[in-house]
């Protein structure tokens, strides 16, 4: 990311404590950098230590600050438990989480098994709810205020074809958002999320594109052109987390060059017309991704 297109004053985030779930790659490590560049102690999570550990040095060694990595799989209620402990220990409160972590992969709903939906409700659905009840019951005993941020899709609006347990558990964490940002608000703590439409990543593309299908369609379809740029996430999220929007609560925000309103940002377009060989040739490619990233996380 280039974090000099952040556009947010130095230090800003000074004495911000913010846990970011995912936070060794994709999406979460671009946020992440921006939260440390403005000053924030940050914490990230994910399965494998070693990314975690290789992300906290790199960014570490360019802005300075402080990124502590915890191995941790959210599907695991005691594993979120016993990091937050270490969170808290190592310095208190948390005053900010972002549920960034996540998992999906396209296929058609006729092809998935119960294991194949359960990849992604568990990571996405279980696991935010996980972290958020945990650091967010700690904080009401505390009287602590904070702001949770969950990264979605504007499928949580339309629902999307072929990415069905994303769809569905997105969707219930955008419940989430605005039923605790009602509940909670008298505790001083926030709720809302971001709809990203096309951030490309290497774990995204590997799953969602394998084998580039869908080609440039994405970009092609969107009414700017382009798909989105790491800094303009990154200070969409720094507004909804850092000091100043204390009043924004309950919200889901798109960022996806007006995507949604132009052709709904759904896998439909791209993907209604393949037919077996092509469903079984992005199958293949998505399994051999899975058993890298598993192969991966047995050695770190």
């Amino acid at each position: 990311m280039d974090v000099s297109k952040l556009m947010f004053r130095e230090g800003l985030m000074a004495g911000e404590r913010i846990l970011v779930t995912g936070g060794g790659t994709g999406l979460g490590r671009e946020m992440t950098e921006g939260f440390l560049k403005l000053g924030a102690t940050v914490y990230i999570c994910g399965r494998r230590q070693n990314k975690l550990d290789e992300t906290a040095q790199e960014l570490m060694a360019l802005h300075g600050g402080k990124v502590v990595a915890n191995a941790c799989d959210i599907r695991d209620a005691a594993a979120i438990h016993a990091m937050v402990d270490a969170i808290w220990a190592d310095g208190g409160a948390l005053t900010g989480v972002v549920n960034n972590a996540a998992g999906n992969f396209i296929s058609r709903t006729e092809d998935l098994s119960v294991n194949g939906f359960n990849a992604i409700a568990d990571i996405v659905m279980r696991g935010t709810f996980y972290v958020t009840l945990d650091i967010g019951k700690r904080l009401i005993a505390e009287k602590k205020k904070a702001s949770f941020l969950s990264i979605l899709t504007t499928w949580v609006w339309s629902g999307s074809a072929f990415v069905v347990p994303s769809a569905m558990s997105k969707t219930a964490i955008n419940a989430m958002t605005q039923s605790l940002a009602t509940e909670w608000g008298r505790y001083g703590l926030r709720f809302n999320a971001i709809a990203p439409g096309l951030f490309p990543t290497k774990g995204m593309s590997a799953r969602l594109h394998p084998g580039g299908s869908g080609g440039n369609s994405g970009n092609a379809m969107n009414p700017m052109g382009r798909a989105g740029e790491m800094h303009e996430l990154a200070n969409l999220a720094v507004f909804l987390m850092g000091p100043g929007a204390e009043y924004v609560n309950g919200q889901t925000i798109a960022i996806d060059g007006a995507g949604f309103q132009a052709n709904g940002g759904t896998f439909y377009p791209m993907l209604h017309a393949l037919g077996d060989a092509e469903w079984d040739q992005m199958r293949n490619m998505i399994k051999g991704t899975n058993e890298k990233d598993k192969a991966e996380r047995a050695v770190g």
